[in-house]
């Protein structure tokens, strides 16, 4: 039978149930067990293409084409598999289903209420998701944090599971301990009412993963034990780390799997945590900085940063970098800046390597182009990610083919150049307002043209990559810019739709209809990035 373990937060967010979520996964994995790991957003939001990347972070999109939550990023990384559509789930998709369910009068006439009907039908998704992935162990992780009204009929759904079968379920707290400056004292406080909390759900936690900026010792160990009812041992010292992949590692120290594995009476079918320590050692090596600017507008939240809006950008960068041996320098950069300074585009001069993301609207495009212009000209390596891909193909239709006001219909309908339009069936989805899960999503097959940039990185003619776009380059101009020296190295064999330019000449000038990041394992890095990160390495 499946094992299930749900994943809850306490005290704030951002503190890392989904890496938490993703390391405990990969550990039962190495254990010899068939995993697969589940999201809940608590958002009314159908799915997760709507949300605000810079108050949600990025929109990750599975292989069979769902919007979904970044931490489905996470599982795909740490388990090195394919997390697909049943394995996302948000209060919207929820409701939305229950109540298609009441219209087809699949409820056989009963008055349909939000408990038990709601919670009946997350355990449903829940259990079908397992059992697509023939996983005997499911972890399950609800977003937000305990107390929080939005998460409370997924704690539901756990209390019910839990009643119905304690055998098969535990629950795993991630709770944050401050250590305030002025004190210099970890704080247990915090944690102690956020399963106060929980128990008020119904519901009481097996482990508790004790996040701070340092381990825990055991004094607090001790207390959190007596006030929390949890054996000292299954309070587990989760401080923060350099890398997430880290965190495997840390968790075995605390011998986390291990714990599980008694809860519910099972014994490691193997051990192997060999792929974690290699990758440590290979992260350790990495010595030398490559430096990489990243182009976007996806940044800033009042006064913060927030990375998580191109994490697998991020992500993507790190494994490459790793993998030639070089420690990834990450630089954020406002397109808006050369908007109103163009002579901030010097400042370029000082990476090895630029990318231009994904992204939608008008907001700081003319700076990312400006960009784009000085990558190509002062021979930069350039990497344009979907969006990315676009403007390099503007800037080049521009400045190099002499297309006097060339650009993409997104912005100006009315442009007298739509080297980039949008195809046909989105403009009706368009019209229609109909914008929610309609973009060209998910994997589409690439045919390589031999002897470019993109074939020697890839060593294949055939590959699959994944989307999330409505505009396309637009084939009327495909014969024009290919006389004035565009390459178009990948293309669907099936619609004929560009997926790959480049330019000869050029030390690596790619731009990619696709989201490569996507693709991007530790242990597996994605060809195009590699190719991408040695150029940046040959690069004076």
């Amino acid at each position: 039978m499946t094992r299930y373990i749900f994943v809850v937060g306490g005290v704030m967010s951002g503190i890392g149930k989904g890496v938490g979520s993703a390391a405990i996964a990969a550990l039962l994995k190495d254990r010899g067990f068939r995993v697969t790991a589940v999201k809940i957003d608590p958002y009314i939001n159908v799915d997760a293409g709507t949300m605000n990347p810079v108050e949600h972070g990025e929109v990750f999109v599975t292989e069979d084409g769902l919007e979904c939550d970044q931490d489905i990023g996470n599982y795909e990384r740490f388990l090195d598999t394919n997390i697909l559509r049943p394995n996302y789930m948000t209060t919207g998709l929820v409701y939305q289903t229950v109540i298609d369910r009441e219209r087809r009068l699949e409820y056989g006439g009963k008055c349909v209420e939000v408990v038990p009907h709601i919670p009946e039908e997350v355990i449903r998704r829940i259990k079908l998701a397992a059992k697509k992935s023939k996983a005997q162990f499911a972890l399950v992780e609800i977003g937000g944090t305990a107390g929080e009204y939005q998460n409370l009929l997924f704690l539901e759904a756990a209390r019910i599971m839990k009643l119905k079968d304690p055998a098969s379920l535990i629950l795993v707290l991630v709770s944050y301990l401050p250590v305030p400056q002025n004190l210099g004292e970890m704080k247990t406080k915090p944690t102690q009412y956020a399963v106060r909390t929980l128990n008020s759900a119904g519901l009481q936690p097996d482990i508790i993963l004790a996040r701070s900026v340092i381990p825990i010792d055991k004094p607090r160990k001790e207390k959190i034990s007596i006030f929390c009812n949890v054996l000292p041992e299954d309070i587990i010292s989760a401080p923060d780390i350099k890398n997430i992949y880290e965190v495997p590692l840390n968790f075995e120290k605390e011998k986390l799997a291990d714990r599980i594995l008694k809860k519910f009476s099972l014994k490691p079918r193997k051990r192997d945590g060999s792929t974690w320590r290699k990758l440590q050692r290979k992260i350790q090596r990495a010595k030398k900085p490559v430096r990489i600017g990243i182009v976007g507008k996806y940044f800033a939240t009042g006064d913060f940063t927030l990375s998580d809006s191109y994490i697998s950008v991020i992500e993507a960068i790190k494994h490459a970098a790793w993998e030639l041996g070089r420690k990834p320098v990450i630089d954020w950069i406002n397109a808006e800046v050369f908007e109103t300074n163009p002579r901030a585009l010097t400042t370029l001069e000082s990476y090895a390597g630029i990318i231009v993301p994904g992204g939608f609207g008008g907001r700081g495009i003319e700076g990312k182009i400006k960009v784009i212009g000085y990558a190509r000209e002062h021979k930069i390596p350039y990497f344009g990610l979907c969006y990315g891909m676009q403007l390099a193909t503007i800037e080049f239709a521009r400045h190099i083919a002499k297309l006097k006001g060339a650009y993409t219909t997104e912005i100006d309908p009315k442009t007298p150049h739509p080297v980039i339009a949008v195809l046909p069936e989105q403009a009706r989805k368009i019209a229609q307002e109909h914008y929610g899960g309609s973009m060209r999503l998910g994997a589409y097959k690439c045919r390589i043209t031999k002897g470019t940039i993109a074939e020697k990185a890839y060593r294949t003619n055939m590959v699959r990559e994944r989307h999330r776009h409505r505009y396309e380059f637009n084939n009327k101009y495909r014969e024009k810019l290919e006389k004035a020296g565009l390459v178009f190295s990948g293309v669907n064999p099936e619609t004929n739709l560009v997926e790959i330019i480049e330019l000869k000449n050029h030390p690596f000038f790619v731009g990619t209809q696709f989201h490569p990041e996507l693709k991007s394992r530790p242990m597996a890095p994605h060809p195009l990035f590699v190719a991408f990160i040695k150029a940046a390495i040959a690069k004076k």
